[in-house]
């Protein structure tokens, strides 16, 4: 797990193999990422699936409720077969442009 603050933002890219060894470090450190920005990159990764980012519903739950924003992005997924509750994207840039905004919509109350 390699793991860079850039500006208000998490980024998180996954050095392990597979999605489920990432997500068990993961959730060993994630009390390191509460109430910031998250953005994880899988972009990298391949083997990515519906059902491995549901692994992280609960944790996008968490923040959006926390007033932060948590992405995913990730490519090769079909999107409409993901839960709403999670916000997954292509692109980095996409990332860090629904992170800013998020924190928009935020400052003005949506």
């Amino acid at each position: 797990m390699i793991i860079e603050k850039e500006e208000d933002i998490i980024l998180i890219t996954s050095d392990e193999i597979a999605v489920s060894d990432f997500f068990i470090v993961f959730k060993e450190k994630y009390s390191n990422f509460e109430g910031a920005n998250v953005i994880i990159d899988f972009s990298g990764l391949k083997g990515v699936n519906t059902e491995n980012l549901s692994f992280f519903l609960e944790f996008s739950e968490k923040h959006r409720n926390d007033g932060t924003s948590f992405v995913v992005v990730v490519n090769g997924v079909d999107f409409d077969s993901l839960p709403e509750e999670i916000m997954i994207v292509p692109t980095l840039q996409e990332a860090k442009d629904i992170v800013e905004m998020e924190k928009i919509e935020r400052d003005l109350g949506f």
